[in-house]
């Protein structure tokens, strides 16, 4: 009776978070029975990861932004621009094609800049600002393009967008695995499981673990079989494509920047600066400055999905981006992080993201119209600040 009145515990005290995961569950299973099992195809997966990937990687920056107490408005445009930008510096200035994409990085970065320091150092407010940039940077995309569509593109920066890991490495009449994929799936579940044996031996060593063991079986065992799965879609069903390469972009982001908000200076800074502005200030963060960075890494990673939009389409074209930046905060708030700042993670935006992208096809192979699938959409993003809120004030009456 202790082992599951410890585990209903926990499970009360991070409602939040465990119910993003059981909602992204029960929507997964929900549109594989009424796609008739069209939605975990091998495909299909690989559809899910593609389309999407671009918005999941705005919102690893965009979670980051809210959870400072800040918002961005513009990452569409941003990404729209720095794709056309690209386009120019390919198609019209003969520039290589990696050199291309770095310089693009590096305009996306300069974009963050000159947005951070109007936030960061003049003081005016994030949502002013961007709602700025999102009009200036659309205009600069529209000068830059005029009507027309930039196209085509080298196959290296397509590749970076829509390409696959080796693809037909092993024919399906050799062999119907891409060991390719296995074996970045078999490094992620190893991966995976060292890294959570250490920290959790860690924190029972500092004296600091909460989570049942119960509790803790069970979420390495659904994330283990998640893993296998997902290698399994990817190389091993019939129909599997392979490992697309903004999959292992992606991985490397959470890798790296869940690393930063958890484990680093930096991050705590992050935290405690939208927790308390007052508070940070006077324990000697220079928020300042943490506000300038976190908007300059928010430029970098709108140029990346700006990147990896325009490579997936093949074309750069005026109207890129478009609605971009409430997908990315749509994806972060469905993940966890709070309104008023202080809350969330870059796993939660990421599930968040993919909540988003499971509801886009699921609702695609059912053949459901954009005006049902915005309303929906819609309704999503507000039960989950609507569940936000319930649970804050359950909290605080629990206190009380």
């Amino acid at each position: 009776m202790s082992v599951i009145k410890d585990s209903v515990d926990f499970l009360a005290g991070r409602l939040r978070q465990i119910g993003i995961f059981l909602a992204l569950i029960a929507i997964v299973v929900l549109f594989q029975i009424l796609t008739n099992g069209a939605l975990l195809t091998a495909g299909n997966v690989s559809n899910i990861i593609v389309q999407n990937s671009y918005i999941l990687i705005l919102a690893i920056g965009m979670v980051m932004i809210i959870i400072a107490g800040h918002i961005d408005l513009s990452v569409g445009s941003v990404a729209a621009f720095v794709g056309a930008v690209s386009g120019v510096m390919i198609t019209q200035l003969d520039f290589p094609w990696w050199v291309a994409i770095i310089g693009s990085l590096v305009i996306g970065a300069l974009v963050g800049a000159w947005q951070g320091f109007w936030v960061a150092f003049v003081g005016i407010p994030a949502f002013i600002v961007t709602l700025a940039g999102m009009l200036i940077f659309r205009g600069l995309t529209q000068i830059i393009l005029g009507n027309r569509q930039i196209t085509p593109f080298p196959n290296e920066y397509r590749q970076l967008g829509g390409g696959y890991v080796f693809p037909g490495l092993f024919p399906a009449t050799t062999s119907p695995a891409e060991w390719i994929t296995v074996g970045l799936g078999a490094l992620a579940l190893v991966f995976f499981v060292a890294q959570q044996f250490r920290g959790r031996m860690a924190r029972v060593k500092a004296g600091l673990e909460t989570e049942p063991t119960a509790w803790f079986v069970t979420k390495l065992v659904f994330i283990s079989a998640l893993i296998i799965g997902i290698t399994y879609l990817l190389g091993v069903a019939p129909g599997s494509r392979g490992t697309p390469i903004v999959l292992i972009v992606l991985a490397v982001l959470i890798l790296v920047y869940t690393t930063v908000m958890n484990r680093s200076v930096f991050g705590r800074h992050v935290y405690a600066r939208g927790g308390n502005l007052h508070a940070a200030q006077l324990s000697g963060i220079k928020t300042k400055w943490v506000d300038f960075y976190l908007f300059v890494n928010m430029g970098t990673l709108a140029a990346l999905a700006g990147l990896v939009f325009t490579g997936r389409l093949n074309s750069a074209g005026p109207g890129a981006g478009d609605l971009f930046e409430l997908d990315a905060i749509a994806a972060s708030f469905i993940g966890g992080a709070a309104v008023t700042g202080g809350v969330g993670t870059v796993i939660g935006a990421i599930t968040g993201g993919l909540i988003m992208g499971v509801l886009n096809n699921g609702m695609s192979l059912l053949g459901v119209g954009i005006d049902y699938q915005q309303f929906i959409k819609g309704m999503v993003l507000l039960l989950a600040v609507a569940f936000d809120v319930f649970n804050k004030r359950r909290s605080a009456n629990a206190r009380k």
